[in-house]
């Protein structure tokens, strides 16, 4: 029998806040963390908006050694995970650390890193690259460095799959506990590529919103007048427990994980399938794997990026995965507030829909005035609603086809 698996911690940095509280409350209020950007002069591109974490202070996190070696996604990942921790009220013994494990996905890594150094190469030749450039610029060093904060010698590794990074992380955390590998995982993502070169890639690609004079209003999934989706920093980390472990330390618990599903839509470098059909093969393991049948689902934390085509073709796949039971499913994008973390977005939705089963509240998407006929399902429009919600579904989709769906269900103690 498989063991089952519960999520006793939750760490957020969100364009909302810093923190889960601040970050929750902010979305339950439908409040839009987007603003110009002020990272770098963004005049010279058509989209100038951004997702940033605004009133972060590292230095109540981090010594001022770790500020210097550490590139910005792997100091978020390595607060989240404190976030996290201190939630869960765990304490990682000695004979815990070989039980417990990380795994972290990133879309870019350490971006900002490589900008740095290859301007420098450029200008000065080899000499002036820094001896820490490629530990700190590789992906995997995120979750090497949260093994090392806490000595932690279990399954490690890092998951760079585009958007559904942090999703795919948590799923593979899940079934390692499942398996019997580990008892508690740091599971999530982080992402901290908001530079000039990533938003000029994104820019000439048209993917993102040029809603400049309206920031707070740029994300709209669903809605029929969406142009694309908002950049966006942060992290989140979840603590994951087999559940005996969990119950017998007397841990709060979030939900329970109930299934995982991956699949890939094999068809285009950024677009979805036109017919969904790698979102729907995603959707079915993951309701397969969790034992759990459709119409047991009450809300879906969607994909929801704000573009045309995901919106509509994600919609598409909750139908034809659903069926008539989609008009009955509250279905709202929390990326109408944070914009995208890219990476790190799985993991803040996730972290997002155990909060909402925790309070029984379903976030809303904000900025949805202007219906879509191929949107045509309750995107829980701009305003938080309290509900019954049992099971709750989150999905990631990604570049280069990939996709992740998580199942969590209401925690009961049974």
């Amino acid at each position: 029998m498989s063991r089952r698996v519960v999520v006793t911690g939750i760490g957020m940095l969100t364009p909302l806040g810093i923190g889960t509280e601040p970050s929750w409350k902010a979305c339950v209020e439908g409040r839009s963390g987007i603003s110009r950007i002020h990272k770098f002069d963004p005049s010279p591109f058509k989209t100038q908006i951004a997702g940033q974490l605004e009133e972060f202070d590292r230095s109540r996190y981090l010594d001022a050694k770790e500020a210097r070696r550490y590139d910005d996604f792997c100091q978020y990942a390595l607060v989240v995970a404190q976030m996290a921790l201190e939630d869960s009220g765990l304490e990682i013994t000695e004979e815990l650390k070989d039980r417990t494990g990380v795994i972290i996905g990133t879309g870019f890594g350490g971006l900002e890193t490589f900008e740095r150094n290859f301007k420098s190469f450029l200008d000065g030749g080899p000499k002036k690259i820094s001896p820490f450039f490629i530990p700190m610029m590789i992906a995997n060093m995120a979750p090497g460095l949260v093994a090392m904060r806490y000595g932690v010698r279990g399954p490690n590794t890092c998951t760079v799959t585009a958007c559904a990074a942090s999703s795919h992380a948590i799923g593979d955390a899940f079934k390692v506990i499942q398996r019997g590998q580990a008892d508690v995982m740091f599971a999530g993502g982080t992402e901290a590529s908001l530079t000039a070169l990533m938003v000029a890639g994104f820019d000439i690609m048209k993917a993102t919103s040029t809603r400049n004079d309206d920031p707070q209003g740029a994300s709209r999934p669903f809605d029929k007048d969406r142009d694309g989706f908002v950049p966006s920093e942060g992290a989140a980390m979840l603590i994951l427990e087999e559940a005996d472990h969990a119950r017998r330390r007397g841990a709060k618990i979030y939900a329970e994980i109930k299934g995982y599903g991956y699949s890939n839509d094999a068809y285009h470098y950024t677009a979805p399938d036109p017919e969904g059909k790698g979102a729907i093969l995603c959707m079915k393991m993951a309701l397969e794997d969790a034992q759990v049948a459709p119409e047991e689902v009450d809300y879906i934390n969607a994909h929801g990026t704000s573009t045309p085509l995901n919106d509509a073709i994600e919609t598409l796949a909750i139908k034809r995965v659903f069926g008539q039971h989609a008009y009955r499913l509250a279905v709202s994008s929390t990326k109408s507030m944070t914009g995208h973390l890219l990476g790190a977005a799985g993991a803040a939705e996730a972290a997002f829909t155990c909060l909402a089963l925790k309070h029984q509240v379903a976030p809303p998407t904000i900025n949805y005035t202007n219906p879509d006929p191929e949107c045509d399902l309750d995107y829980v429009p701009n305003k938080a609603r309290p509900m019954d919600m049992r099971v709750a579904l989150s999905n990631s989709f990604g570049f280069g086809g990939t996709n992740a769906t998580l199942i969590f269900s209401r925690w009961e103690g049974v």
